[in-house]
């Protein structure tokens, strides 16, 4: 039987391991195409892919299985749920990987792209750049297609020209940008708010004008410093809650 293939992973030492690997496999398989396989790999053979001790692997598993995201058969194996709940709220512990997990496993439309003006507020991101490639897509919920939140992403141009549209209807844009692309991400910064939809969100989401809304904004930085990407994403406010962990150390 063909067993499911993962995403590879470059581990940091500074979080982790078996969180860094439970939020990796999590993307992967929150990001998996309709016709690929559900059952995985050996405890092993996923631990020999990632590059970390059974015991890791047991550990990260384990997580995955009490999000509901896996089930695990004494001598048949491992599988993955197919109506596992994809609106689990994300925790965060620093890694790149959370991001993607937290962004994928729903039903992407691409709304539209093109050249845009910089809007004023995120200029401070770009200085010196007036403008930049927009992306606008709308996520539904995989199980009953009902909208969940929307994305704005402000992207350099010099990047943009090297990002495949079609990638943004299966994956994030973080996803796009790192493993597709190859941008060498240092580090994402993290904004959320509280909002009231206006008439474009409400539209997109469903939802009554000025009812509440999460407003997030992330900034994606290259190991030069720069901002490479900008997203602006609306999620409705009865679909997601955020949780942030701190490491002492």
């Amino acid at each position: 039987m063909t067993s499911f293939a993962p995403d590879s992973l470059t581990l940091n030492r500074k979080l982790p391991l078996w969180y860094q690997v439970s939020q990796s496999l999590r993307a992967s398989i929150l990001g998996r195409g309709p016709h690929e396989p559900l059952r995985l790999p050996p405890e092993d053979r996923l631990a020999e892919h990632y590059g970390v001790s059974v015991l890791t692997m047991r550990q990260a598993l384990k997580e995955l299985e009490s999000e509901g995201l896996i089930s695990r058969h004494r001598r048949r194996g491992t599988f993955i749920e197919p109506s596992a709940r994809r609106g689990a709220p994300v925790r965060l512990l620093g890694s790149v990987d959370a991001i993607v997990a937290q962004q994928s496993g729903e039903r992407t439309t691409v709304l539209g792209h093109g050249p845009a003006a910089v809007p004023a507020e995120l200029a401070e991101h770009f200085p010196g750049l007036r403008e930049a490639m927009a992306y606008r897509r709308l996520r539904r919920d995989a199980a009953g297609g009902e909208p969940t939140n929307w994305a704005e992403n402000f992207v350099r141009p010099e990047v943009a020209e090297r990002i495949d549209v079609e990638d943004l209807a299966r994956w994030p844009m973080t996803k796009v940008l790192r493993d597709a692309v190859g941008v060498r991400i240092s580090r994402i910064t993290d904004t959320v708010e509280a909002r009231l939809a206006d008439p474009e969100t409400a539209r997109l989401l469903q939802v009554p004008l000025l009812s509440p809304i999460l407003h997030y904004t992330g900034v994606t930085y290259d190991e030069a410093g720069r901002a490479v990407d900008v997203a602006r994403i609306h999620y409705r406010g009865d679909r997601f809650s955020f949780t942030v962990t701190l490491d002492a150390e």
